[in-house]
């Protein structure tokens, strides 16, 4: 039974981790919480039905299932890539030198603005996931894993390793961490800060829009809504681990995944979604800065 809900909260806690990387490399390179990132999220879960279905309809599921679904998560993460994008231009670069209430505010408002333009072009009723994908199970030991739980957790550890490799490794990487620590020396070091910007909302974007299309895959269901409790939970699980900090988030979204499933299966399912919440609350009680976040000081 333990082992059970391990999995299951392993299964949650991928996406949940990577969402939290969207939150947590915005934070890094803006200081700003960008509370539209759910949305995205939302979007690249309906966008996973959207694509899959125009590919069952032109018969390209039946030549090739893995190339529809491959094909899926491409044009999904390009789609949701350039909704963050946009957003960024439009909402966020023109108050980048405002007062912080003043992004804030903005990224609730893109948050709202996007729940109900999804509602009036999709419907309030929930959306059904194509069911063209086989699922078996793998039994050991008294427990059952089906092969898209295993799935959703191998590629969310695959993109979460793929990225930290990308911070560190690469000359954009170096760039992005450079601008996180200091905007104006990287300025004057030639870092271009608008690009720099722009790609990390894009790829924080296109890390949520495979988390929506994996949650999609995993529950069957959709609808406008499900970006507000994930983008929370996923916040939660960035603060957790340390807002900012890549390996934080990583380990923040797995925490919360496993304290979600392992509360619901041995005290109350009932308060499922509350879990997350007196995390958050005793996170910035007892350790603000998260597992292993560095406060103001060490950052120097």
């Amino acid at each position: 039974m333990l082992l059970q809900q391990i999995i299951n909260g392993l299964t949650v806690g991928g996406v949940y981790a990577l969402i939290a990387l969207g939150y947590t490399l915005v934070y890094g390179i803006l200081e700003l919480i960008n509370f539209a990132h759910g949305e995205i999220y939302m979007i690249g879960a309906y966008l996973g039905i959207i694509f899959l279905g125009i590919f069952t309809a032109a018969g390209l599921t039946q030549y090739s299932l893995l190339l529809s679904l491959f094909l899926t998560f491409i044009m999904s993460t390009i789609v949701c890539s350039a909704y963050g994008f946009t957003v960024e231009k439009l909402a966020y670069k023109p108050l980048r030198n405002a007062p912080r209430l003043n992004p804030l505010i903005s990224a609730i408002g893109v948050s709202i603005f996007l729940q109900n333009y999804v509602m009036l072009t999709q419907g309030a009723t929930d959306k059904v996931f194509p069911h063209v994908i086989p699922v078996t199970t793998i039994e050991f030991s008294n427990v059952t894993m089906t092969t898209l739980q295993l799935f959703i957790i191998i590629v969310s550890l695959l993109l979460m390793v793929t990225l930290h490799l990308f911070i560190m490794k690469t000359k954009t990487g170096k760039a992005m961490r450079a601008v996180a620590q200091d905007k104006v020396m990287a300025s004057l070091l030639g870092i271009n800060i608008d690009r720099i910007i722009s790609v990390t909302f894009i790829i924080g974007s296109g890390l949520a829009a495979v988390a929506g299309l994996m949650v999609a895959m995993y529950y069957g269901l959709v609808n406008y809504s499900i970006g507000y409790i994930a983008g929370i939970k996923a916040f939660t699980a960035a603060v957790l681990g340390g807002i900012g900090s890549i390996p934080g988030a990583m380990i923040g979204g797995f925490v919360l995944g496993l304290i979600e499933s392992l509360g619901a299966s041995y005290l109350s399912s009932e308060y499922k979604d509350a879990y997350a919440f007196i995390v958050l609350i005793l996170i910035l009680l007892v350790k603000p800065t998260g597992l292993l976040g560095k406060s103001e000081g060490d950052k120097s």
